[in-house]
């Protein structure tokens, strides 16, 4: 009886806004799915397939990796900011050793070349910007009522 050898698979979690995407890498052909769907089926606009294949691009994996994404919240730019984040958090995993390679005492570990270029890119930084709340006694969460003279 042949036994399938289960593939290594790096995990990693993006923000954006209030989208949350869960993504999980491994070695394979280059197909790419979220919730189910093919990239070019679940985002229309060139600017958010742009945005998934960033990080990918920029440690020139694009056809060398199968991408499986789990999105939910947020608006369609706000899933690829998310998804984005997401891959480039897999891929530091992906790229980053079991096991740190030992140094001098008090010294951290190494960063590997691929995360470096990832993170000077801004990949793997959180866009922290959300919509502010509205407080009572406005209309928004700035806009107050027009003042009247008389």
């Amino acid at each position: 009886m042949a036994t399938k050898a289960a593939k290594k698979h790096y995990l990693g979690t993006g923000r954006r806004k209030t989208a949350v995407a869960r993504v999980r890498i491994c070695d394979g052909t280059g197909k790419i799915k979220i919730n189910g769907r093919s990239l070019e089926d679940y985002f229309t606009e060139i600017k958010d397939r742009n945005a998934v294949l960033a990080p990918l691009q920029v440690v020139e994996k694009v056809g060398k990796l199968d991408v499986f994404v789990n999105v939910r919240g947020g608006g369609i730019t706000g899933q690829a900011g998310a998804i984005c984040q997401g891959v480039a958090r897999a891929l530091k995993n992906y790229f980053t050793p079991e096991t740190p390679t030992p140094t001098a005492e008090g010294e951290p570990p190494p960063i590997p070349p691929m995360v470096k270029l990832l993170r000077d890119s801004g990949l793997l930084t959180r866009d922290a910007r959300m919509k502010e709340r509205k407080k009572y006694g406005l209309h928004g969460a700035r806009r107050g009522t027009q003042f009247s003279k008389r």
